[in-house]
């Protein structure tokens, strides 16, 4: 296959990826191609497990589309609750923090309610809301789009923002976490940011609900064995033993610690 046609397949899933679904002639108008063109391609992009034809569109499977962020938010809060205190144990007043988007993330914040002088860097408004209560606390948030509902800020734009900080914890969830630890995103863009906040913070803690292990998302961002801390409400099943126990240590299984 020619490196032309290679870049222009992973362009068409990109695009496909970001917006959950595109039609065949606004690609070929994307891409200046033509229909016949784009139609190949997209003949090859759906024998796999990710993308599917319906109706002159391309769309993602169900299982590579994320859920409403409200929804996230409901599922396993009691597991979401003892993640978020475990990983406040973990945080003192005065820290400087960078918070990713996404929900588990959101449940730390609620649990640093009580901290005092923290400085909040993020493109998660919810995060934002939730820790400007204590007028000690500093917040800074990027420029740009707010993208609903999920209430956070995506693009180049906050790629640069966060480049332009450092911090001594990185709080962060995944979409996904694959068999060979392979952390897992719904995005490019999401995944770039949180490489982006995880190479300039001290230390980095992954927060992440069991039902994460096993669960696929589209975009590859690192692996957990460069995590710091991974701070989970309790251990996946059986599949993940070999994955996890090398790094038992860096483990925090907070599950019975909700007060």
């Amino acid at each position: 296959m020619s490196l032309k046609k290679q870049k222009r397949r992973e362009a068409i899933s990109a695009l496909v990826l970001e917006q959950g679904a595109a039609t065949v002639g606004s690609l070929a108008e994307q891409l200046n191609v033509s229909m016949q063109t784009i139609r190949r391609d997209v003949d090859v992009l759906c024998e796999g497990d990710m993308l599917h034809r319906l109706h002159g569109r391309i769309e993602l499977s169900k299982e590579f589309l994320n859920t409403p962020f409200d929804q996230r938010t409901d599922t396993n809060p009691l597991g979401k609750q003892a993640i978020g205190e475990a990983a406040a144990r973990l945080i003192p007043d005065g820290t400087t923090l960078f918070f990713s988007i996404g929900s588990t993330p959101l449940s730390v914040a609620n649990a640093l309610r009580r901290r005092k002088n923290l400085t909040v860097i993020t493109n998660n408004l919810n995060v934002a809301m939730a820790l400007s209560d204590e007028l000690s606390n500093r917040i800074i948030i990027p420029e740009g789009e707010l993208r609903l509902p999920d209430r956070d800020i995506l693009g180049s734009d906050v790629l640069e923002f966060f480049g332009r900080y450092r911090a001594e914890f990185a709080v962060f969830g995944v979409a996904g976490v694959d068999l060979d630890g392979s952390l897992l995103e719904f995005h490019s863009a999401e995944a770039r940011v949180r490489e982006k906040i995880h190479a300039n913070a001290l230390k980095s803690l992954l927060v992440v609900d069991q039902s994460k292990f096993g669960r696929q998302a589209p975009a590859l961002s690192g692996n957990i064995s460069e995590i710091d801390t991974i701070i989970m409400d309790r251990r996946p099943g059986p599949a993940f033993t070999k994955l996890l126990d090398p790094i038992e240590n860096r483990l925090v299984i907070a599950e019975g610690e909700v007060k």
